[in-house]
């Protein structure tokens, strides 16, 4: 028997994004598809996706649900408040999922269709309803940790002023404030002398 986990109750379409209701994965096991679980998530970076135009952050590997190799997506509980839910339900033209109402879920910034939420199926595709399923050709993914990663390095003279490096600023203001009120002196001292020997 499948189990529920009530994260939030299901709002009404909008354009706004929430955490939603989703099944256990005795449900996938019993609706006979290829939804795939990554149970193995303490080994592995958390991951990061992306809008495949824009680059804006649309989720993570934290809200994982699980993929669908057939329909080529990823399943996630929840996004960003990047990720726009249509509010027109539509009849999906794919035939996998045919008699299935869906919106799309578009980028906020660049309005790319990332993917759909399933608001209507049969029964064997219940464990993807009301979760976002993101098209893999729509999106990017970055692996937390895993680019290139370099230490900067200052010289003393491009150190940036933090309160470590505060003290000798300002000894080193001070100096040469010192030393421009000098000089100052010593110019009109001479400025004087000049005005003296002329008359």
């Amino acid at each position: 028997m499948a189990t529920r986990k009530v994260i939030k109750p299901v709002p009404k379409f909008g354009d706004e994004t929430f955490e939603l209701t989703t099944s256990e994965c005795s449900t996938v096991a019993e609706a006979g598809t290829k939804l795939t679980e990554n149970d193995d998530d303490e080994d592995e970076a958390p991951v990061v996706f992306l809008c495949g135009k824009c680059k804006v952050p649309i989720g993570d590997s934290l809200s994982w649900a699980g993929s669908d190799d057939d329909q080529n997506q990823i399943i996630l509980r929840c996004v960003s408040d990047s990720v726009v839910i249509g509010n027109e339900p539509f009849v999906s033209d794919s035939h996998k999922d045919l008699a299935c109402f869906v919106v799309n879920l578009n980028c906020r910034f660049c309005c790319t269709v990332l993917g759909v939420m399933y608001a209507s199926t049969p029964a064997k595709l219940d464990y993807k309803r009301s979760l976002f399923c993101l098209s893999v050709e729509s999106i990017e993914s970055y692996v937390l940790g895993s680019g290139s990663q370099q230490v900067a390095e200052l010289d003393a003279e491009k150190w940036p002023v933090t309160m470590k490096y505060q003290e000798n600023v300002e000894r080193q203001l001070s100096e040469v404030k010192a030393l421009a009120v000098a000089v100052g002196q010593r110019l009109l001292e001479i400025e004087s002398d000049l005005q003296s020997a002329n008359k």
